[in-house]
């Protein structure tokens, strides 16, 4: 009896944390678009606009064909960097037998998974290692966790190299934000820690560490420097084609940026976007900030995230045949 009441007052306990978090977040995201939507309507009326009129007008003075003609190859190129750098990982840790052909459509089905949820359009490659090659679901998810990692290490070096290229722009936009102080300190942090994190997870030193020996770290006591390497190599045609991209779509949106912004600037925008706010609040707020200039484009970040993500959706629609067969098929012999 007393477990059963320990275990109902742990229950009730996760449950109102839940919830605080969940309000906790959703106040945030209000906050973000209240601040954003307020900046933007403080430019609209100093030209005589409401706040609708001046977006309108943002909108329909767009060169829409031309930003489809750039998005559209862009999400299908994302899709196969993204899906390609998955099946090097699961081959080095989980399944060597597996094949791109066979990642490819559990990808894609994953991309539709996550218009619902992030969390669970992952589950959909350890539910398919689990049923194809018994791969453990602990398992699966270190691996998911170690791309997860390097994913973050990918935005810090592209981010770093544009500030250190020109850090002038960074300081130009430091006035909301001291980010001349606050990224150089990140930067130097994440150098610190990585090498760390290697020694800790591969040297016979720490072979007794409890930490180091959870089972969702597996990836990590696998992998070596090179692999890491590997991964960051393998993922940057996508970081590198994202600052092409956005730069170019946002002259398309006459909002002028160069280069050298989006270098700088848009891995750190990616970063606040993996905040776990609704509607990627966090990055919305930070596009404001780092173009107090044009404060409309934090409303553009809105349409160029729900288009690439509506069109990753697309894309895994057309493979969902072949994802659910390879799913809920007969496991081949």
């Amino acid at each position: 009896m007393q477990e059963e009441s320990n275990a109902g007052i742990e229950s009730t306990q996760g449950k109102s944390k839940s919830i605080l978090f969940k309000v906790a977040t959703w106040a945030i995201t209000c906050f973000c678009f209240y601040l954003v939507l307020s900046k933007t309507q403080a430019t609209a009326a100093r030209e005589g606009l409401t706040l609708v009129e001046y977006l309108v007008r943002f909108f329909g003075d767009a060169d829409w064909l031309s930003w489809l003609l750039i998005m559209a190859p862009y999400s299908v190129f994302f899709f196969l960097v993204d899906a390609h750098v998955t099946w090097r990982v699961i081959r080095w840790f989980n399944a060597p037998s597996i094949k791109l052909s066979q990642v490819l459509p559990i990808r894609a089905s994953a991309y539709i998974l996550s218009l619902v949820n992030e969390q669970v359009g992952k589950g959909a490659m350890s539910l398919y290692l689990l049923k194809r090659y018994e791969v453990p679901g602990w398992q699966a998810l270190s691996t998911m966790i170690l791309l997860g990692l390097m994913e973050i290490y990918q935005l810090l070096i592209f981010s770093s190299i544009g500030v250190y290229l020109y850090y002038e722009l960074v300081v130009e936009a430091s006035s909301l934000l001291a980010l001349d102080t606050i990224l150089p300190v990140v930067f130097l942090v994440a150098a610190l820690y990585l090498p760390f994190h290697i020694w800790y997870f591969r040297s016979d030193l720490m072979q007794n560490s409890k930490l180091r020996n959870v089972q969702i770290f597996r990836a990590f006591r696998e992998a070596n420097p090179l692999k890491y390497f590997l991964v960051l190599l393998c993922k940057a045609p996508n970081m590198i084609g994202a600052i092409i991209v956005y730069t170019f779509a946002l002259d398309l949106f006459n909002v002028v940026v160069s280069f050298g912004q989006m270098l700088a600037f848009l891995p750190v925008i990616f970063l606040a976007a993996a905040l776990p706010l609704p509607f990627h609040a966090g990055a919305l707020l930070l596009w404001t900030v780092l173009f107090p200039d044009y404060p409309e484009v934090g409303v553009f970040s809105l349409v160029m995230h729900t288009f690439f993500v509506l069109f990753n959706a697309f894309i895994g629609v057309l493979f969902l045949p072949k994802a659910n067969s390879e799913l809920f098929g007969d496991k081949p012999k």
